[in-house]
């Protein structure tokens, strides 16, 4: 499914770096089992969710390697092939795509654009300001805000077995998102629904008006595309020190290991950016 959120914010990076994007490769890749991050010729690094779960090829070695054919020889290649890599049918590819484009926008941010803070996207949302919630995805951290102060809530997930009990008494399966959706003040959303295409649809289906923040990993990109539908809070990731934290993604690290050391949260917000 064509996602118009990836396809514009790509052909918006390729507008504003203009030729300096001829003259980038990706300098290292690693496939991490929670993350996946590139580090490009620049030094900028850039992360995106890994989507494991997509791969059933992943129990077998001949299949994983019909799944990431180029392993070995990622290398060394011209950011522009990343970017072909997200309109890929193979997820880790995509993934792969989605990481150099972050990296990308971290060239862009780091020019003074886009009014970037260094903060915790859920430390800038009070769950009591609003009426309905909804969560899409297991977001830990809201979710317990939300349960700490007896709001009003949902949460959208496709894989229920990721909430824990307390938590299943607020779920609502993904295929019933326009029951939820339509009506919730705030939409509090995991990127990774910008890998598996779900995104657009959810922000078509928003009540207008509605407080949305996008967080995560994978929504580290330039939010201009983001904001024009919708969003109002993208809260990303911003690399620090790529090879570091390309290390500790490889050795199957989380945010745990690496927020503080070799990158920060970042949030931006629709009325503060240029």
């Amino acid at each position: 499914m064509s996602n118009i959120i990836l396809e514009r914010t790509i052909n918006l990076v390729k507008e504003l770096l203009k030729s300096e994007l001829d003259t980038i490769t990706v300098e290292r890749s690693v496939l991490g089992l929670f993350f996946t991050g590139v580090k490009l010729s620049t030094g900028h690094g850039g992360l995106c969710f890994t989507p494991v779960k997509e791969m059933p090829e992943a129990v077998c070695c001949p299949s994983s390697a019909r799944a990431m054919p180029l392993s070995g020889r990622l290398s060394g290649r011209p950011v522009s092939d990343y970017l072909e890599y997200i309109f890929s049918d193979n997820p880790l590819k995509k993934a792969l795509g989605i990481a150099a484009l972050n990296a990308l926008s971290a060239i862009l941010f780091e020019r003074g654009d886009y009014d970037i803070q260094v903060a915790d996207t859920f430390d800038e949302i009070e769950p009591t300001d609003y009426g309905k919630v909804t969560v899409v995805g297991a977001l830990v951290p809201i979710i317990n805000k939300l349960i700490a102060s007896d709001s009003d809530f949902s949460i959208l997930e496709l894989d229920p077995k990721t909430l824990k009990e307390r938590e299943m008494k607020y779920f609502v399966p993904a295929d019933r998102a326009d029951t939820v959706v339509p009506y919730s003040d705030l939409l509090v959303i995991t990127g990774v629904t910008i890998l598996n295409d779900t995104l657009p649809g959810l922000l078509e289906m928003a009540k207008p008006g509605a407080e949305i923040a996008v967080t995560g990993p994978t929504a580290g990109m330039i939010p201009d595309v983001l904001f024009d539908m919708g969003v109002t809070i993208a809260g990303g990731i911003l690399v620090t020190d790529a090879d570091g934290l390309l290390d500790i993604i490889a050795e199957g690290g989380s945010g745990y290991h690496f927020f503080g050391k070799y990158a920060e949260r970042t949030v931006i917000k629709k009325n503060k950016t240029h």
